[in-house]
């Protein structure tokens, strides 16, 4: 950590590096009013105290059950009451996960994310996945999941396989969530952030931007991550991809700019987490990247597919990140 104690003024706020729960609404309102490049100097700023500048943590997400998914996400192509002609499977086998992690650390991934299309794991897939999580941890990943809702003993379970992170986002604001999924709660979400937190396994929880929701609903949502007990240590900042037959194939286009204020108000408020560049980067520009870059995005998924969308080639992210100067982080400095 590089953490600073003293302060900047930007507008009428004072900001340092160090991490608070405390956020009030109007400060988080005052943020998305900045001034653009007074918003941007500001995270930058935040992020350089409490981040080696100039890496990025590369993780890598793959589907290991997909499909048939019994919610009505109305993003979500895997859900079964849509007809999105997506190809589904069951549960990957364990020389399968061995092979495919094996892949991404040699890609450079220090992170392997697994995803299962479920509302929540049985027991029973949960003591399968509970292999693949060992198998993963042997090879020196860090280990990722993400498998819908979690009872507090499935999070113990998880948490005694050697999980070091669980991905449950809350996708947007409480207020917008009924227009997004009615099959699930916004309390289904918290209590499952809580379990997994009650476990000892870090958090991964963000959002996703681009479904017709407000400003209003940016800054709920950013501000409920920012005052929960603990800031997560991972927050996924997805663009909607719009997928075929899914209700939000229509939806109109976030303009990029919000999109880059999101990541900037959310690196000022939880300064010691991980903003990650998560779906729909393939819609974005390489001066849209670096811009959200420079606003304290510092985690992206690396590979060509993310569960059942398109991800940017390797190699255009390799090129990207050596035209920026940027440079993978290593393990190591996550322990530090």
């Amino acid at each position: 950590m590089f953490l600073a104690k003293k302060e900047i003024s930007v507008g009428s706020l004072k900001l340092n590096a160090i991490p608070r729960q405390d956020w009030s609404r109007i400060e988080v309102e005052s943020l998305f009013r900045l001034p653009f490049n007074d918003l941007l100097y500001a995270a930058q700023w935040v992020h350089r105290q409490n981040f080696e500048p100039n890496t990025v943590q590369i993780s890598t997400l793959v589907s290991i059950k997909t499909g048939s998914c019994p919610e009505d996400c109305a993003y979500c192509p895997q859900s079964i009451r849509y007809d999105t002609d997506i190809h589904t499977h069951e549960l990957m086998s364990l020389e399968d996960i061995r092979q495919a992690a094996q892949e991404a650390k040699a890609a450079g991934a220090t992170r392997f994310c697994m995803g299962a299309a479920y509302r929540g794991p049985k027991d029973t897939e949960l003591k399968i996945i509970k292999e693949m999580i060992r198998e993963v941890g042997e090879l020196g990943l860090e280990t990722c999941a993400t498998l819908g809702l979690l009872t507090p003993g499935q999070a113990e379970s998880l948490a005694d396989s050697g999980l070091d992170y669980y991905n449950h986002n809350l996708d947007t604001s409480e207020s917008f969530y009924p227009k997004i999924i009615t099959t699930r709660r916004y309390q289904d979400r918290l209590e499952t952030l809580k379990n997994v937190r009650s476990a000892g396994i870090k958090v991964c929880c963000g959002g996703i931007l681009g479904m017709g929701e407000s400003r209003e609903d940016r800054i709920q949502l950013i501000h409920t991550l920012a005052t929960l007990s603990e800031h997560p240590e991972s927050v996924p900042i997805n663009n909607l991809v719009k997928i075929p037959g899914t209700p939000l194939a229509s939806a109109e286009v976030l303009d990029s700019l919000e999109f880059v204020r999101v990541v900037g108000v959310a690196r000022i408020l939880m300064p010691c987490a991980h903003v990650r560049l998560s779906a729909g980067r393939t819609d974005f520009s390489d001066e849209l990247q670096a811009m959200c870059f420079m606003a304290g995005a510092n985690s992206i998924f690396f590979g060509d597919q993310l569960l059942t969308t398109d991800n940017p080639k390797r190699e255009a992210d390799r090129a990207l990140l050596k035209r920026l100067g940027l440079k993978p982080e290593p393990l190591a400095a996550r322990e530090a």
